[in-house]
């Protein structure tokens, strides 16, 4: 898949790198030239000097094919507009933009625009938001019997209560996020739209409880 990093920073470049090793397409923009030389020397992917907002940029870059795009420059403004221009303009399916201001970022993610604060700024983050396709692993128990990992959920699992998703994969869930705010499950939980939900497996269940997750109830794509 093709994805657009805005921003050739500490972050950006570290995260242009992994996704290029990991054998993705990647193009990543800056308005300062020299800050390719951040790159890995073994960086395959395009650098286009430019302003992250600007159309004739982004098309440069790909935006046009682009699965997902990464606003992670140092300026909150240049974020949100090129984020707000791959969303609108382009239709980029999954887009995300670092803002420094915390306050800004609570508006801009119930304008559907997700952010990332910076203190809680971390490549894994982003990577786990342009590539929502497996489950991400967040803890291992010292005997390595069980996992728990946020699990994207297919959108057939919307509107239901959260016990279901619990009997059909004969998973836990240990917590849910939404809105920012962690909660423990209740048998009155109804899964929505952006829930983060946590899930306690063995580690030897992984694919079968991913596949129902992600592809519903068959678990096939």
């Amino acid at each position: 898949m093709h994805i657009v990093i805005l921003g050739c920073g500490r972050v950006g470049s570290l995260l242009a790198t992994r996704l290029d090793e990991q054998g993705h397409s990647v193009a990543i923009i800056d308005q300062d030239a020299a800050a390719f030389r951040k790159l890995s020397a073994n960086f395959s992917g395009v650098t286009v000097k430019g302003i992250g907002f600007d159309r004739e940029t982004l098309e440069s870059a790909g935006i046009n094919r682009a699965h997902a795009f990464a606003a992670v420059s140092s300026g909150d403004n240049t974020n949100i507009l090129g984020a707000r221009v791959a969303r609108e303009t382009y239709g980029v399916e999954h887009v995300i933009a670092r803002i420094y201001d915390p306050k800004r970022a609570a508006v801009y993610q119930r304008l559907g625009i997700p952010t990332v604060a910076t203190v809680s700024w971390t490549a894994t983050q982003i990577m786990k938001a342009v590539l929502p396709t497996r489950a991400t692993e967040e803890f291992t128990d010292g005997t390595g019997t069980m996992i728990l990992a946020e699990v994207p959920l297919h959108e057939s699992w919307l509107g239901r209560n959260a016990i279901e998703l619990e009997k059909t994969t004969g998973a836990r869930i240990a917590f849910v996020t939404r809105y920012g705010t962690t909660a423990l499950p209740t048998e009155n939980l109804v899964i929505q739209q952006d829930d983060a939900v946590h899930l306690l497996f063995p580690p030897a269940e992984r694919e079968r409880i991913e596949g129902i997750a992600l592809f519903g109830e068959t678990g096939n794509s």
